[in-house]
């Protein structure tokens, strides 16, 4: 209590002091960088990621592009690829006039060289770039060479992909806030009972929500995701705990004269109340953390320090402003739409094992619902942008009309011997979906001798220590035919180079499907014991974590399955990300009923009537906290172009409104069916078995 009596003392000053921390932290929010390409999150000790690093220190090459030039007469495109190779950032520029004067017919090159780059109406170039695939440099490439190439050209690659998600994001972003604030604030003023409290509320969580992103200045940078959903969530995660504050004091205020004092009081009881809730959600962000792909640790650390902010705001920041703002709230109090909920507490208590039957067949649809969701995810990070945009167009020709989906790097030792590695290229062509192998040995045929090739070529594709060839597929990125694709070009490279290492998107992506696949399992486990472990702790029973876990865990199943049965297919991070924010952030809820239950017990209330009163007092905090989760993240996902933001945002908003039933409708019927159970096995129950 002396720590709250401080914090109501120092209303003023701690207001003061949090506006002013608002400037560093706004300085920190325009100076962390933000990363766009998912492919950085792999681990460092991938043969992947250790060949991307070759790339950079022994040939001065990151990021790699095709630019599709159309109905350009050769002089033009000549012309064109010389400006481009000018762009700061561009390493290299290779097309015809690379290997031979444009006056020379272009059937002097071999027949399949020159089919994998033109067409009748086409040619291709390709680039190589000094940065990464996404440095700002390299974007700043991007935008340059599409400035300049005007709208017959069209630019391929990961890096056009990361430069549209990134201007889209910043497009959108602004908006994403401003939805999720007003869908809020419009739940909030419907469902409490003041005009002005919300918005009392918004600026408190808006604080807070500053200093989190601008901390985030000390990670060096956060994700896109994170960046996009991190405000979001904040917002719509830590409503509760000025939710709890705010009927806390009216109560108090019904005990105490003074305001100051029942505010002091409510301080002390709401940082009890929210304690648990609180740690538990805390628990489920930094569960994320244990992610192999560390895409889960970014946004884990982002939303843990998120939680733990807008608790200390609910505890300083809020009374204050309550405090200092009391007489005008006293004024605009107004009846809430919630209406009493006696009638449905005791309808709920009468017809109990009508929901446990309910919960009995949800289970299995659910479960195999949810089971057959997470096989049928896509990790195609193309499949996220709308169909309209620059690099899906690229993307697109490139596919129909050059027969390429993607393309995939060999490094391997230099030392090799021309003839093996022609052949280890003979066998590279005969493997399925592989349209064409370019590297030295390809381009020195028949008709090339090899001393007429330019030493500017010759250094892009080989040096002291290794040579690289270029694979063009047939297959998409992240596709079944492509994995299986990569799997036997493996094989071949080894045979010919134990260190040989097949690099670039495609491959990229196929260690970040094994990788995910495995971190859903390992996150969803460490959460679910993490919890576990917490509810124990805080309801001091062995029973109750079990029931209260059973019920979110039927909620994310439903959440997670419908996808299956509605034939809808989920970027593969929401599935990983989403069990466990939604067991972190709903299992408040079931925490909230079952501690007011136990209350109620130990008062000496038989089962029904202290489950009725349970129901009574604390559905309409729920449908608080869940509506206000659901209109936080609603409006986005019906905003959002990005899928990875919207099928997230749509998971957390439904996920949201299924926990809030199941809460309310199950496990109380739960709590009733094992009422004695819970008795014995809970710390302070035992008494109360005989009063059933």
């Amino acid at each position: 209590m002396k720590l709250s009596r401080l914090i109501v003392k120092l209303r003023i000053p701690i207001v003061v002091i949090t506006l002013v921390l608002m400037v560093p932290a706004l300085f920190g929010i325009l100076n962390t960088r933000i990363n766009y390409d998912m492919l950085t999150y792999l681990p460092e000790d991938m043969d992947t990621v250790k060949g991307q690093n070759i790339l950079m220190e022994e040939f001065g090459k990151g990021a790699f592009s095709f630019i599709i030039v159309e109905d350009m007469p050769d002089k033009d495109v000549s012309a064109l690829k010389e400006k481009i190779q000018k762009v700061d950032q561009v390493d290299t520029v290779l097309w015809y006039d690379s290997l031979a004067d444009i006056s020379v017919p272009k059937e002097f090159l071999p027949d399949k060289v020159y089919e994998a780059f033109n067409t009748d109406h086409s040619t291709v170039m390709a680039v190589f770039f000094k940065g990464s695939t996404s440095s700002d440099e390299t974007m700043d490439a991007i935008r340059e060479i599409r400035s300049i190439a005007g709208k017959q050209c069209y630019v391929c690659g990961l890096s056009a992909m990361v430069t549209d998600l990134k201007d889209l994001c910043e497009r959108e972003e602004p908006i994403y806030v401003a939805i999720a604030v007003v869908l809020a604030l419009i739940a909030m003023i419907l469902l409490l009972d003041n005009w002005l409290v919300p918005v009392v509320f918004l600026i408190s969580i808006g604080m807070m929500i500053v200093l989190n992103l601008g901390t985030n200045f000390f990670l060096g940078e956060i994700s896109y995701i994170t960046k996009a959903l991190s405000a979001v969530l904040q917002l719509a995660v830590t409503m509760d705990y000025s939710i709890f504050l705010w009927h806390s004091y009216n109560e108090q205020k019904e005990q105490y004269e003074d305001n100051k004092e029942a505010m002091a009081v409510a301080i002390h009881n709401t940082f009890n109340s929210v304690l648990g809730s609180s740690v538990t959600t805390i628990a489920g962000f930094i569960a994320l953390c244990f992610m192999s792909f560390t895409l889960g640790r970014d946004l884990g650390i982002v939303m843990a320090k998120g939680v733990l902010l807008g608790v200390i705001g609910c505890v300083t920041v809020l009374p204050a402003l309550i405090l200092i703002l009391d007489k005008p709230l006293t004024k605009l109090s107004h009846k809430s739409l919630i209406p009493k909920m006696n009638k449905l507490a005791a309808g709920i208590v009468k017809i109990f094992p009508v929901f446990l039957i309910i919960f009995i067949c949800l289970l299995p649809p659910s479960l195999y619902g949810y089971i057959k969701t997470d096989s049928e995810v896509y990790y195609d990070l193309a499949e996220c942008l709308p169909q309209d945009i620059d690099y899906v167009i690229a993307n697109t020709k490139l596919s129909e009309d050059y027969n390429i989906s993607s393309t995939h790097m060999v490094l391997i030792d230099s030392s090799i011997n021309s003839k093996d590695v022609k052949k280890m290229v003979g066998e590279m062509k005969e493997v399925d979906g592989v349209k064409s192998v370019l590297g030295m040995e390809s381009l020195i045929g028949s008709t090339v001798p090899e001393e007429i090739i330019p030493d500017k070529l010759k250094s892009v594709l080989e040096n002291d220590k290794y040579e690289l060839l270029l694979i063009n597929s047939e297959y998409h990125s992240a596709s079944d035919k492509v994995g299986e694709q990569i799997d036997a070009l493996s094989d071949i490279i080894k045979k010919y180079d134990e260190n040989g290492m097949l690099i670039g998107e495609a491959p990229c992506m196929k260690d970040m499907i094994d990788t995910t696949s495995t971190d859903f399992k390992v996150v969803n486990t460490i959460s679910i014991i993490a919890i576990f472990i917490i509810i124990l702790l805080v309801e001091r029973s062995i029973s109750l974590p079990f029931i209260l876990i059973a019920v979110i865990e039927l909620a994310i199943f439903i959440n997670l399955g419908l996808p299956h049965y509605m034939g809808q297919s989920l970027p593969f991070i929401a599935p990983i990300c989403i069990s466990t924010i939604q067991l972190g952030a709903t299992v408040d809820y079931a925490i909230l009923m079952t501690t007011r239950y136990k209350a109620e017990r130990i008062a000496g209330f038989d089962k029904r009537e202290a489950v009725r009163t349970t129901l009574t007092t604390t559905i309409p905090s729920i449908l608080v906290s869940g509506f206000g989760l659901f209109a936080a993240t609603f409006g986005v996902q019906l905003f959002s172009d990005i899928d990875i933001i919207s099928s997230m945002c749509m998971l957390l908003a439904r996920g949201a409104i299924i926990s809030m039933i199941l809460v309310i409708f199950i496990l109380p019927a739960l709590l009733l069916l094992c009422d004695k159970l819970i008795c014995y096995t809970t710390i302070g129950m035992r008494r109360c078995i005989k009063k059933n």
